[in-house]
């Protein structure tokens, strides 16, 4: 989808009065750091017309004290956010389903619908995937064994896709899931051998290399993780690779998957990153 440039400002001025105006009127928009300024952005030029109207003429404090202090509706609340993020809802939406209908990977009837490599009459994974069968190179993503291992992932997801989504718009972010899927899942059953495994975090470390390294190259506001977050998931990954949380009883870890994921997603972060810092 195409953005219009509305308006620039200076990095440190404050723009909480003008973004709750333009939120409470539905005015979609969003702000972006490029080269030391603040850049608003909107859906069309009607909107960017309205923006640069508020900035240059003010908005009035009343009008903003009532629509930043007044309780929205909880309808409204779920319609911007469908509006601004529909991918990362759609996404997580899928992954609730897959749940429910697996039982949470409990059901080996429905799971074996989304298992990488197709599964035979007599229950024995095929030792390749499909061709015929293409949803099955990313559709483990929705697999998930246990309350744990959904919430954890869906919370992250939720962290970091909307960040993106934000950032680059819905089709960006389906296209890198569905690549750091394919390239996760492809790792796993390349090192792994043709075995049960699913989940988002191949996914969600993709997402992680994206951002820490568009980050690292051109920094922006939507993609400035905290530090503790970034060191929590390497050393997460680097206790899965030990062998440590197996040990533990979390069960299997789909550590290619992670490794796979986030090489892509670091790949595609540098790429993308790299590219920005030149505009």
């Amino acid at each position: 989808m195409s953005m219009y440039r509305a308006l620039q400002c200076r990095l440190d001025e404050d723009l909480s009065s003008l973004t709750h105006f333009l939120r409470a009127r539905g005015v979609a928009h969003r702000i972006t750091e490029e080269r030391g300024q603040q850049v608003i952005w909107t859906r069309d030029e009607a909107d960017a017309v309205i923006v640069r109207g508020l900035y240059a003429q003010g908005v009035p404090e009343s009008t903003v004290e009532s629509t930043s202090s007044a309780a929205r509706p909880p309808r409204l609340a779920w319609q911007r956010m469908a509006r601004l993020i529909p991918v990362t809802l759609l996404i997580l939406l899928i992954t609730a389903v897959v749940a429910l209908i697996t039982g949470l990977g409990s059901n080996i009837q429905t799971v074996i619908l989304f298992t990488f490599t197709p599964v035979t009459p007599n229950g024995y994974i095929t030792a390749a995937p499909d061709m015929a069968q293409w949803w099955r190179l990313v559709a483990p993503m929705f697999l998930h064994f246990g309350w744990l291992h959904l919430a954890f992932n869906a919370l992250w997801y939720w962290e970091l896709g909307r960040r993106i989504e934000l950032r680059s718009g819905g089709w960006w972010l389906l296209g890198l899931t569905l690549l750091f899927a394919l390239v996760s899942n492809i790792a796993q059953w390349l090192f792994g051998g043709p075995a049960l495994f699913g989940g988002l975090s191949g996914v969600l470390y993709g997402l992680l290399g994206y951002c820490w390294l568009y980050q690292t190259l051109a920094p922006n506001v939507h993609f400035d993780l905290p530090r503790g977050v970034v060191v929590m998931m390497f050393g997460w990954l680097v206790l899965c690779l030990s062998g440590v949380v197996t040990m533990l009883g979390f069960g299997a870890i789909a550590n290619a998957a992670h490794v796979g994921g986030l090489a892509v997603g670091c790949l595609c972060g540098a790429i993308a990153g790299g590219l920005q810092r030149r505009r």
